[in-house]
C-alpha cells in the first residue's frame, strides 16, 4: 500500500484526520510505503522553491509525531528515489493527452490557482507522476478519500495500457495486435465507451486486442508487469476551518498540529457558529454549526451530547461550547507534540529514518523497473544489446 503528501509545511488537523490518522492504523495491517511528494510540490510552486527543503523536514517531523513508525512502514522523500522519475518518463510515452485533460482536478486546480501560471507540462502530467508513484511499488491498495478516486482510476487505466503493450509472457507478446482505426472508433462510440469495452486500448491508436489471446491469458499474473491498484476508501470526516470552510492553508483557517494550547483556544474563539444564535438566549442547531462538526471528530459521546443539548436549549453559549471542543483538540495533539519534540531535538535520528526508507524504497522500486525495462525491451547495459 502506498500514499504520499505534498510538503506544504507544518500539517494541520485536516491533514491529520484526512490522511495521517488512517495511515497510522493501516501501517499495522499492510506493507506500507509513505512518502513526502516534493516533486509534486513543484508542479504548482515551481517559481519559488526556497521552502521545499524546510517544508519537507516539517512534514517528516509531523509524520513521525503522528505515529508513523519506521519499524512498521517505509518513510522516504520522493525525489530521493530516482526510479519514480524514470517510470514517469516511460509511461508518458504511451499515454494520450486526453487521459490527463479529463482528470477532474486538472481544471479544478486551474480555477482555484488563477494567480499561478499552470500552463506547464509538469502540471498537466502530475496525475501521471502520481500513477508512477503508485505503480513503481506494484501497490495493491491506495488509501484515498472520495475526491481522489479519479486519480486511482487513471492509474488503473495506465497499468492496463502498459500491460497490454508490454506483456511479460512471450506468447502474449508475440501475438499480433488487431483493432480498428481512430476514425472507426469515433463512428462507433465515444472514447470512454471504447475504453470500457477494450480496457487495453488507446482510442488515439485504435489498439484493442491481441489475436488468439484470451482475456484470462492477457491479464494473468504471469503476463502483467504493473498490477492495477484498488481503491481503499478511508474515513475522511468533515473538518471545517475556523471560518467554516474546509480547513486549508490557502484559506488561512487552520489549526496546526504544532499549535500550543493558548493558540488553539485563541483560534477557536472567533470561529463561526450557527448564524441563528444571534443572542446568548437563542437556541441553535448543532447540525449547521461548524464547531459541532469539530465535536463530532474530537469529543467523546458524553461531551457531544452535552454540547447538543446545551445548544438546542440555549443552556450554554457558544464560548463554552468552543472551550469544550478546545479541550478535546488539545488532548488529541498533546501526545503528538510530545513525540515531535523528541525528533526535533535529534535531527540525525530523522535523517537516519529517511535514509533507511530511501534505501528500502529504492530497492523495491528498482525491482519493478527491472521488470519494466525488460518488458519494454530496453537494455540494462549497452554491452547486452550488442550480443
Amino acid at each position: 500500500m502506498l500514499s504520499g503528501m505534498r510538503p506544504t509545511g507544518k500539517l494541520h488537523l485536516g491533514n491529520y484526520m484526512g490522511a495521517l490518522y488512517n495511515w497510522v492504523r493501516l501501517q499495522r495491517e499492510y506493507e506500507c510505503y509513505f512518502f513526502i511528494a516534493d516533486w509534486h510540490a513543484l508542479t504548482t510552486d515551481y517559481a519559488d522553491t526556497s521552502q521545499v527543503k524546510s517544508n519537507t523536514r516539517e512534514v517528516a517531523l509531523d509524520f513521525l509525531a503522528a505515529g508513523l513508525d519506521p519499524e512498521n512502514c517505509v518513510l522516504f522523500v520522493q525525489s530521493e528515489v530516482k526510479q519514480h522519475a524514470e517510470l514517469h518518463l516511460l509511461l508518458s510515452m504511451i499515454i494520450a493527452l486526453s487521459w490527463l485533460e479529463r482528470v477532474p482536478s486538472f481544471k479544478d486546480q486551474q480555477e482555484q490557482l488563477k494567480d499561478k501560471d499552470l500552463a506547464t507540462y509538469g502540471f498537466l502530467g502530475y496525475p501521471l507522476l502520481q500513477s508512477a508513484d503508485i505503480l513503481i511499488y506494484q501497490a495493491d491498495f491506495v488509501p484515498v478519500g472520495q475526491d481522489q478516486v479519479a486519480h486511482v482510476e487513471l492509474t488503473r487505466e495506465v497499468a492496463r495500457r502498459f500491460n497490454f503493450l508490454y506483456p511479460k509472457d512471450p506468447i502474449v507478446r508475440a501475438a499480433p495486435v488487431r483493432g480498428v482505426t481512430r476514425d472507426q472508433i469515433r463512428e462507433m462510440a465515444e472514447e470512454p465507451d471504447y475504453l470500457r469495452f477494450y480496457p487495453g486500448g488507446d482510442p488515439s491508436l485504435g489498439l484493442n486486442y491481441r489475436e488468439g489471446i484470451s482475456d484470462e491469458m492477457l491479464w494473468s499474473k504471469e503476463s502483467i508487469v504493473l498490477p492495477e491498484p484498488k481503491v481503499l476508501l478511508t474515513p475522511s470526516p468533515k473538518l471545517p476551518g475556523t471560518d467554516g470552510r474546509k480547513m486549508s492553508k490557502s484559506y488561512g483557517n487552520t489549526i496546526l498540529l504544532t499549535d500550543p494550547e493558548p493558540v488553539i483556544r485563541q483560534k477557536l474563539k472567533p470561529m463561526v457558529t450557527d448564524p441563528a444564535r444571534v443572542r446568548r438566549t437563542d437556541p441553535g442547531n448543532p447540525e449547521v454549526c461548524p464547531v459541532f462538526d469539530l465535536h463530532k471528530v474530537f469529543s467523546n459521546a458524553e461531551t457531544q451530547q452535552m454540547a447538543r443539548e446545551g445548544c438546542t436549549t440555549a443552556g450554554i453559549g457558544c464560548i463554552e461550547c468552543k472551550s469544550w471542543v478546545a479541550d478535546a483538540i488539545v488532548a488529541e495533539v498533546t501526545p503528538i507534540q510530545e513525540r515531535r519534540s523528541k525528533y526535533e531535538n535529534d535531527p540525525s535520528l530523522v535523517q537516519g529514518i529517511l535514509e533507511s526508507g530511501r534505501k528500502r524504497a529504492t530497492a523495491r522500486a528498482e525491482q519493478t523497473m527491472q521488470e519494466v525495462r525488460a518488458a519494454m525491451g530496453l537494455s540494462e547495459h549497452l554491452v547486452d544489446a550488442t550480443r
